[in-house]
């Protein structure tokens, strides 16, 4: 953490944390905290879709106070699995889950969070053979052949 004149101690940002009005259900919570803390509107959407996603996922039978970290990783690793999501739709899945934790219940996970992860999948270039630049030239004429036969 960067320590300057203008640095503010983890003391101070624990105590002058924005609490949600708590007579609120959950979702209406973490809209005002996302507000409050100038979330795009298309962030507010996504992040509330993700975790009505994870609570739907473990039956809506718990609060997700009550949950943990099995539950978290669960839901993380079956986006992996069997939900085939790419990497950074896990990585907005987990933000979105870990916002709920921190900045709506209050909460910190306390372990590192250990899910499957979601591969990354290489995407090697297209690139033409000279057979194939040829006959896209044959088929070009005027101004467009001439532009890319510079090329």
């Amino acid at each position: 953490m960067f320590v300057g004149p203008y640095s503010i101690s983890m003391e101070t940002q624990k105590r002058s944390r924005f609490k949600p009005d708590p007579k609120l259900k959950l979702m209406d919570q973490v809209r005002q905290v996302l507000r409050y803390h100038h979330y795009a509107y298309r962030t507010e959407q996504t992040y509330c879709n993700w975790i009505v996603r994870f609570i739907k996922f473990h039956g809506a039978k718990n609060y997700p106070s009550q949950m943990g970290k099995p539950h978290i990783e669960g839901f993380l690793s079956h986006l992996a699995t069997r939900g085939e999501v790419a990497a950074a739709t896990q990585r907005q899945a987990l933000n979105a889950i870990v916002f709920l934790y921190r900045h709506v219940l209050g909460q910190e996970i306390e372990e590192q969070l250990e899910p499957v992860r979601a591969k990354r999948h290489a995407r090697p270039p297209t690139v033409m053979t000279q057979a194939e630049v040829g006959c896209v030239m044959a088929g070009m004429a005027g101004t467009h052949l001439l532009m890319a036969k510079i090329l």
